[in-house]
């Protein structure tokens, strides 16, 4: 893998970049939708390619290892092959989704014991193990086993917990370099900086992650309960030690607005579930703010779904016709806002680096932002 940036914005330190994985270049800045289980819900691969223009998705190893299971991807040639996706994939660790989901987890300097969220069966991932599953289910960027901290994390915690996922950090990076991918093509491991909202400790975390010379590097433990706020200024304490030459990539994270924020703040990579999950609900993410097309309020308004929109749901279907699929229970209602949400995401990046290109990034960001969190 390799990564070049390509242009920098004079009034910020947002910039832009191309990411070279065997499977496709990645233009930066990117929002990587999330197909947690081989698949980004409701939506056809097709219309991630020629609608959301997505460049690279997401997997999950917690999920993927619990079902369909890894002896069925790897048979089946990796994960590319197993759900037919040529470009990019990334896998989180699953970390986080032990500590969101599993119903019953015990921590230990060994790794993660837990009870599947499906069956209750009992499993067990360590830095090592959660590197061979990856290795097996065959994605060009693999993630390190970490421990997410809550965001009211007392000091003390999050110290500790740091502590355990640099050890974590180490073993999982010196079993990396010591196996070989399985289908033939590189993948890259990337740290995840902890430090729960404490400036101390997220600059020792950067520090050695940085220190590891590692081919990109994640921000992780944030969006999980802090002020955007004191997320905001937790991006910026690690941003100084992160290599410049090397991907950023902020998990989880977040709203429109947030991604804008990160980019200013010289975040490369992005992924969260908002897009498809709140546009299953009725959320739409447009130029003019937030909308729940729910509302009676689209009942008889014709006009577009978004009017500044350049997807094929945008140019083809209206606000009444997509609140009447909601209001009918019709499952192409959440599929269209699910497709828009996507698409809505990669043009605002989209944009956003022609931004930067043009160097009047800072005052466009300050508008977009204004506009982007007002609900309509």
């Amino acid at each position: 893998m390799n990564f070049t940036v390509v242009h920098k914005d004079g009034g910020s330190s947002a910039r832009t970049g191309q990411l070279v994985t065997d499977h496709g270049k990645i233009d930066t800045p990117v929002f990587m939708p999330v197909g947690t289980l081989a698949t980004v819900r409701g939506v056809f691969h097709r219309d991630l390619v020629e609608d959301v223009k997505a460049q690279i998705i997401l997997g999950n190893t917690y999920h993927l290892y619990l079902r369909p299971g890894v002896k069925v991807i790897e048979q089946a040639g990796g994960f590319h092959k197993f759900c037919s996706w040529d470009r990019p994939v990334l896998t989180d660790s699953g970390g986080y989704q032990v500590f969101s989901l599993a119903s019953k987890r015990k921590l230990t300097e060994e790794g993660y014991f837990f009870q599947s969220h499906i069956d209750g069966s009992r499993h067990f991932f360590s830095p090592e193990k959660t590197v061979d599953i990856q290795r097996a289910i065959g994605a060009d960027i693999i993630m390190a086993l970490d421990e997410c901290t809550p965001g009211d994390a007392l000091y003390e915690y999050a110290e500790q917990s740091l502590s355990m996922t640099q050890l974590w950090l180490e073993r999982g990076l010196k079993r990396f370099r010591s196996t070989d991918g399985m289908y033939g093509y590189s993948q890259a491991f990337f740290p995840i900086v902890q430090g729960c909202v404490y400036p101390e400790l997220r600059r020792r975390a950067s520090e050695h992650a940085a220190g590891l010379d590692a081919q990109g590097y994640a921000i992780g433990g944030l969006s999980v309960g802090e002020p955007k706020e004191v997320m905001y200024q937790m991006i910026e304490e690690v941003q100084p030690f992160l290599p410049e030459d090397r991907p950023r990539y902020l998990m989880g994270v977040g709203t429109p607005a947030n991604i804008l924020e990160g980019i200013a703040r010289g975040v490369d990579m992005f992924d969260c579930v908002m897009p498809t999950r709140n546009g299953r609900n009725g959320m739409l993410f447009t130029r003019e703010g937030i909308l729940n097309i729910k509302n009676k309020k689209w009942e008889n308004d014709y006009s577009s779904i978004d009017p500044s929109g350049t997807s094929f749901v945008d140019r083809t279907y209206s606000k009444a016709y997509l609140r009447h699929l909601f209001a009918a229970g019709e499952m192409l209602g959440p599929q269209i806002a699910s497709l828009h949400n996507l698409a809505f995401y990669l043009q605002l990046v989209t944009e956003a680096a022609e931004h930067i290109k043009q160097q009047d990034f800072t005052p466009w960001k300050n508008k977009m932002v204004k506009q982007l969190e007002q609900r309509i």
